[in-house]
C-alpha cells in the first residue's frame, strides 16, 4: 500500500512535465504531499481565483504563475521556517484548468483539458463543426499572452486556459 501511495505523486509530476514549463493558475487542482506528515498534506485542492491554496499551518500560499517544482521549493522553504527539519514535499497537478472553444461549433463553452489535446479533438468535444464553420479559419488566444491571436490548424496542440475560435466560412 505504501508503494502505491508513493507512486501517485510521481505519476502526476511526470504528467505535469509533459506540458513544457506549465505554470499553475486559478482553477487548476493540485495535491501537495508532505512525506510522513499526513496532517500537513492536502489532496485535490483547487487554486483560488487569487492564485492561492490553503495549507495547514502555513495558511494561504500564493502559487499562481509558478511551476510544479517551484511550488515544491516554496512550500519546502515555508515548512523549514520553524515547522519541520527536513520536509519532503511533492506537488502534483490532479486536474488542469479548462480550455474554451467558441464560434462555429455545435456546443461552444468550456471543457476539461486532457493530455495531448489538439484543435481537432477540442472541436470534437464541442460537438463538431456547424454547417457554416470554416475548417481553415481558426484562431487561438493563449492564456499566457492574451494580446496575441494566432491562426491554428486542426493538428495544433492546445494548453489549459486557451481560447479557440472557429470562424464562419464564406462559401
Amino acid at each position: 500500500m505504501l508503494c502505491i501511495t508513493a507512486l501517485i505523486p510521481i505519476t502526476g509530476q511526470a504528467f505535469a512535465d509533459e506540458i513544457d514549463d506549465y505554470q499553475i493558475s486559478a482553477d487548476d487542482q493540485i495535491s501537495v504531499t508532505v512525506f510522513n506528515e499526513a496532517d500537513l498534506s492536502v489532496n485535490k485542492v483547487r487554486v483560488s481565483g487569487n492564485g492561492t491554496i490553503s495549507m495547514p499551518l502555513l495558511g494561504q500560499v500564493a502559487i499562481e504563475g509558478h511551476t510544479v517544482s517551484e511550488v515544491e521549493e516554496k512550500i519546502t522553504s515555508l515548512l523549514l521556517e520553524g515547522y519541520l527539519k527536513k520536509p519532503n514535499v511533492t506537488v502534483s497537478i490532479t486536474e488542469y484548468r479548462p480550455f474554451y472553444i467558441n464560434g462555429e461549433v455545435k456546443r461552444p463553452g468550456s471543457y476539461p483539458y486532457k493530455k495531448n489535446l489538439t484543435v481537432e479533438k477540442a472541436v470534437s468535444l464541442a460537438g463538431g463543426f456547424t454547417e457554416r464553420a470554416s475548417r481553415t479559419a481558426m484562431s487561438l488566444v493563449s492564456e499566457n499572452d492574451k494580446r496575441f491571436v494566432k491562426a491554428v490548424a486542426l493538428s495544433d496542440k492546445i494548453k489549459p486556459g486557451d481560447v479557440i475560435t472557429i470562424s464562419e466560412s464564406f462559401f
